[in-house]
């Protein structure tokens, strides 16, 4: 996830996985690796891609943030 001897690259994957425990899996104890698997999935596909909101993208989702910036594109 980091280049050698850079350590700010791991940052955005940090922040991730530090939500992801803290926001999910924090207090859920899964049966199997598959439950595990498609609680992750769910979480991201519906969850911090749609409706989490996002600091660094002023308080968007992803998927909004991406579509405003699309719509931009198109426009100029």
């Amino acid at each position: 996830m980091s280049r050698l001897g850079n350590c700010w690259d791991n940052a955005v994957a940090e922040s991730f996985f530090g939500s992801l425990k803290q926001e999910r899996c924090q207090w859920r104890h899964y049966q199997t690796r598959y439950e595990a698997q498609q609680d992750i999935l769910q979480y991201i596909a519906v969850f911090y891609n749609n409706q989490r909101l996002h600091s660094y993208l002023d308080y968007k989702s992803p998927n909004q943030y991406e579509a405003e910036a699309a719509k931009t594109m198109k426009v100029a």
